[in-house]
């Protein structure tokens, strides 16, 4: 579950202003530098098993996903939330994650980046399709689709993984990235468990 300590802001000043509230904004402004939020990894969600070594990609996400910013979809509106981006783009702050979700679900051995893991039989390729709170039903959406790649080149297994999660309140930086961090966790537990054993 997402904690407050998880939240990580730069400057105790940018926290108080986020927590002050902020208005949705499709572009940039003036007026103080926005909080910077992280993502966290799953633990305490059981050991799994799994052999051999799987290497973990940068997921593929084009814009507005591809960047910092905290979208906010209505209808077929895409907004930002002010006051608040995460601390990374999100392809590269979700593999991280991903891949510590591996470690704390499994063997520390068999999960890492192609950089690390020249050598391994799979890959795990995925692509963020959602992540972003839908105003509308007032919902925290992450969709990512996820396939293993074996080293000789087919795809051997592919799903698409996807939870949502209530936002508490009105939606501003603080209340967006709790409730998306949630429902990343939940998602990154379902590919850990799919990839390390329980495909089909």
């Amino acid at each position: 579950m997402w904690k407050a300590s998880d939240m990580r802001a730069l400057h105790p000043a940018r926290l108080a202003f986020a927590f002050g509230g902020v208005l949705l904004l499709a572009g940039c402004g003036g007026g103080p530098a926005p909080a910077t939020f992280d993502l966290s990894a799953a633990r305490d969600f059981g050991r799994i098993g799994g052999g051999g070594q799987l290497a973990v990609t940068e997921p593929v996400a084009l814009q507005p996903i591809n960047s910092e910013r905290i979208i906010v979809r209505q209808g077929a509106s895409v907004s930002f939330v002010g006051g608040g981006q995460w601390s990374d783009k999100l392809p590269a702050l979700v593999q991280a994650r991903l891949i510590q979700t591996f470690e704390n679900g499994s063997r520390i051995a068999t999960v890492g980046r192609p950089s690390t893991l020249a050598n391994a039989g799979a890959m795990l390729a995925s692509e963020l399709r959602a992540f972003e709170i839908d105003a509308t039903r007032q919902v925290a959406v992450v969709e990512i689709t996820a396939r293993i790649v074996q080293a000789s080149g087919p795809v051997t297994a592919a799903r698409i993984f996807r939870a949502e999660v209530p936002v508490n309140g009105a939606i501003d930086a603080v209340s967006a990235t709790r409730a998306l961090d949630e429902a990343q966790q939940q998602v990154l537990v379902q590919i850990v468990r799919w990839a390390s054993g329980g495909r089909r």
